[in-house]
Order: C-alpha cells, then sequence, then structure tokens
C-alpha cells in the first residue's frame, strides 16, 4: 500500500468527491469527522459508501475514510455504512494508543464477515498525537499492530487538548511538544514497522514552504504526507520519491555487496559505506517501485 500522498475529501462534497478520482494522490481520505458539520454526519456516511462501491475497480486500494473518534457515539455508525467492498482504509483520529488500533480491528473483523470482504483487507493509518494520553502512550507501538498500514500525527487537536494557545513559535517553528509528537510518531512507525507519514501543511498556497517542509521531513525519515487541497498533491509526491541520482547511488551500493557478499564495509567513491547504507539502499530503491 502506498501511502505518499493522503488527500483529504470532504465525504457531503458533490463536488469535491467527484473531482477527487482525477487526483495522483496515493489515497483519498474521505472524511466523516472534521470537514463534515454534525447536521450532515448521517449524509455524508451514506455519500461516503456510495462513492466507495462506485469507485471500487478504477481506485482500488485507494479509498480511505476518516471516521469520528472511536470514543464518540458516531464511530460505530460509521463503520458500519463505510465498510463495503472497496473500501482500502480507515484513518482513526483521535487515538489514545495502540490498544484504540486492536479495538478497531476486532471491529472490522466482523464488518468485513457481514461485508463479504476477505477479513484483513482493510487497513487502519491512526492519527497517533492528537490526545495527551496518545503522547504517553506511544511505546505502545513497539511491535506489530494488526491491521496497521501507517502511523500519522497532528497538532492542531493536541494544541486544543492541553490548552496551548498555538502550536508554533513567534518564529513560526513548532514549539517543542509538538516536535516531539513528530519525532514519537517517526519512533512509533519503526517500532510497528510501518511507515510514518507527515502532518499536514496548512498553508495550501504555499508551495515552496510545503516543498521545503516536504524535504525536510523525508530527510527526517516520513515516508509521505497529509495534503488538505489537492494542488499539494504534486509538490507532496515528488518531495517524497526518490531522484534519479539518489537511484543510481542505491543500485551501486546493493551492486557493489552483491559483488562481494563476504564483506563488512566497502568503499565507493572514496567513502566508507557498510550494512546500514545497503539496508537504506534497498528501501530506497523499494520507494521506486
Amino acid at each position: 500500500m502506498k501511502l505518499r500522498s493522503m488527500l483529504f475529501v470532504p465525504a457531503d462534497s458533490e463536488r469535491k468527491l467527484a473531482r477527487s478520482t482525477g487526483s495522483p494522490a496515493d489515497v483519498l481520505i474521505l472524511d466523516l469527522e472534521d470537514a463534515v458539520a454534525e447536521a450532515r454526519k448521517a449524509v455524508a456516511r451514506g455519500m461516503a459508501a456510495e462513492f466507495i462501491t462506485a469507485q471500487a475497480a478504477q481506485l482500488a486500494s485507494r479509498l480511505f475514510v476518516r471516521i469520528n473518534p472511536l470514543d464518540t457515539a458516531l464511530a460505530m455508525g460509521d463503520l458500519a455504512a463505510v465498510v463495503v467492498p472497496g473500501l482500502a482504509g480507515i484513518l482513526l483520529p483521535k487515538t489514545h494508543g495502540a490498544f484504540d488500533i486492536v479495538r478497531l480491528a476486532h471491529c472490522l473483523d466482523a464488518l468485513e464477515a457481514r461485508a463479504g470482504i476477505a477479513p484483513g483487507t482493510v487497513r487502519i493509518v491512526p492519527v497517533a498525537t492528537e490526545t495527551a494520553q496518545a503522547i504517553l502512550n506511544m511505546q505502545s507501538f513497539a511491535g506489530p499492530v494488526p491491521r496497521l498500514a501507517g502511523v500519522t500525527w497532528g497538532a492542531e487537536d493536541l494544541s486544543a487538548a492541553i490548552g496551548a494557545v498555538s502550536n508554533r513559535e513567534e518564529d513560526g517553528s513548532w514549539s517543542p511538544l509538538y516536535t516531539l509528537a513528530g519525532s514519537l510518531c517517526l519512533c512509533a512507525a519503526a517500532a510497528a514497522g510501518v511507515p510514518a507519514i507527515d502532518t499536514l501543511h496548512a498553508d495550501f498556497h504555499d508551495a515552496p514552504g510545503l516543498a521545503a517542509a516536504c524535504r525536510a521531513s523525508r530527510r527526517r525519515g516520513f515516508r509521505g504526507r497529509i495534503a488538505i487541497h489537492p494542488d499539494q498533491v504534486a509538490t507532496i509526491n515528488e518531495a517524497y520519491s526518490p531522484t534519479e541520482a539518489e537511484l543510481a547511488h542505491a543500485r551501486r551500493i546493493v551492486d557493489a555487496f552483491a559483488a562481494q557478499p563476504e564483506a563488512g564495509t566497502l568503499s565507493i567513491d572514496g567513502v566508507m559505506v557498510d550494512k546500514p547504507h545497503l539496508t537504506q539502499a534497498v528501501r530506497t530503491l523499494g520507494l521506486a517501485g
């Protein structure tokens, strides 16, 4: 499952749903939570289910739904409506720890059986840092978690949860708690063996800022990013894809170790490379498919 770019689409907007079918985003997230007013939640559920059914063949493996939080009365109704053939995954907001993913996985077991979907088809990506409890429970991702496809993080709801006036410093940089949240997301994803997906870039008019943020994010270990506007997707896809130079260098490392399988270290262009470099090279080639 490719999670380089994950584009939010309000599930109650017929126009935006229709437009999304032409998006190059790896994943479309039909949003039932923040993008939908309370009075339209039921309408959005029905529209999401209809869209998934209609687009199952064309958008196979690309359709996610962000349900409402598990500890609200809306979550089970969301799941009952949208777990239909064609659904690839659930984006779970406001998780408190990996135990929420396990709980959701149990629900999906039953709903997949009811819908005639192969067991384990519907994957889960949690927004893992939106509550204070979640920050304190990030160690719960230390190991495989059922159905987990990736881990992402969020700053806006965390600010509200702790009562912060802003999640930014006066110079525009993240405040320390949010830098920590992003770092914990990286560690949790690595511990669980899945990709880390970076949080949104709020100013969707700021293409240069988005590109710079994506480049920095990829250097730190993130494998993709949330998009809140269709115009962000192309920039995100490019930034999280290896360049031709990176691919060529990775192939040289892989080929060099293949030619000398007993070697622990090798010299390429006068620079020492060892097994961690080989691991990174294989990962880079994997990102290119």
